[in-house]
């Protein structure tokens, strides 16, 4: 059977915006996931930039580039047999982290946004990204030039409502709310929430499984967050901060109650599999010792439109 991977190649304009059978780009973390974008990991190694690279570099660990590519290549050998259409923007030299490819760009609605990451040697992982999808005739709806933000920290939580978490550190207020600004224009709700750097992203420690269904660190998570999110209908199993360390709740929902998980909170795997969820785990340890699950490492580009309706 031929591979559905390509190497440095996204989905022309016709297929995306919009694509036949109601399908948008992405309005939420948890519709039906069509198309990803995934970043060879040929140059990633343990930059100390953050709490767990840090630990990881202080336990005296590094990366193995064959055993990295080993597991990217089964990550990716997981989405395709999901039936999602992977992307693959090439390794560059001087950008170990490029694999993140989260935390660099965020697809919506209405096309692709640029962020703007707050570690400095991730600034130039963004317009790789750009370039590519340019060339693609993948449409751009603008891009973040103020503060700091990053796709980890965003939670498009449902169509109309997005989450924004301000640590600070990778995302801080004025990043926040120029990515917010783009979003309430077009009639969304933002919510913005604190949350603690030491924990790096939001999504490390909350993720949505599907509409009505998330994984989050409630003994971290500010309660006022908490309560908005239950006023929403959204149900939250707790996660425990051993297993957020871990990058447990580092979770992809691929749709249709399926998700990707790591597989180093086996408790939250479980849990998951009990609601009647198929739970596909793909060992990716090489990766979160650098701070990233398997939901940093992929940017969706199309996901079916969400069941709340058009945006």
């Amino acid at each position: 059977m031929a591979s559905r991977m390509r190497h440095a190649t996204l989905p022309s304009a016709g297929r995306l915006f919009p694509a036949p059978g109601g399908y948008y780009y992405v309005d939420s973390e948890w519709g039906t996931l069509k198309e990803v974008l995934l970043a060879s990991p040929e140059h990633l190694s343990l930059v100390p930039c953050n709490a767990v690279s840090i630990e990881a570099v202080r336990r005296g660990l590094a990366s193995c580039s064959t055993r990295s590519a080993e597991q990217h290549r089964a990550m990716a050998a997981a989405l395709t047999k999901a039936g999602v259409d992977v992307h693959l923007a090439p390794a560059m030299p001087g950008m170990p982290d490029l694999a993140f490819t989260r935390d660099t760009s965020l697809m919506t609605p209405w096309g692709l946004v640029g962020l703007r990451p707050g570690a400095l040697h991730r600034r130039s992982e963004v317009d790789v990204v750009l370039r590519a999808a340019a060339r693609s005739g993948v449409p751009t709806a603008g891009r973040v030039e103020s503060g700091q933000v990053e796709g980890g920290d965003i939670c498009l939580l449902r169509p109309g409502v997005v989450v924004i978490g301000v640590s600070g550190v990778r995302t801080d207020a004025a990043g926040a709310e120029a990515l917010g600004a783009m979003f309430k224009i077009r009639g969304w709700t933002v919510i913005t929430t604190e949350i603690d750097a030491r924990l790096l992203h939001l999504d490390t420690h909350f993720c949505m499984l599907d509409q009505n269904l998330a994984l989050g660190c409630t003994e971290r998570l500010d309660p006022a967050f908490l309560a908005e999110v239950a006023g929403l209908g959204v149900k939250v199993i707790p996660v425990h901060l051993d297993e957020v360390s871990a990058l447990g709740c580092n979770v992809l929902a691929l749709g249709q109650r399926r998700i990707i998980s790591p597989g180093t909170a086996p408790r939250i795997d479980e849990a998951v599999r009990r609601l009647g969820f198929e739970v596909i785990t793909v060992a990716l340890d090489e990766f979160t010792r650098c701070g990233g699950g398997v939901h940093c490492l992929t940017m969706p580009l199309r996901r079916e439109a969400g069941s709340f309706g058009r945006t």
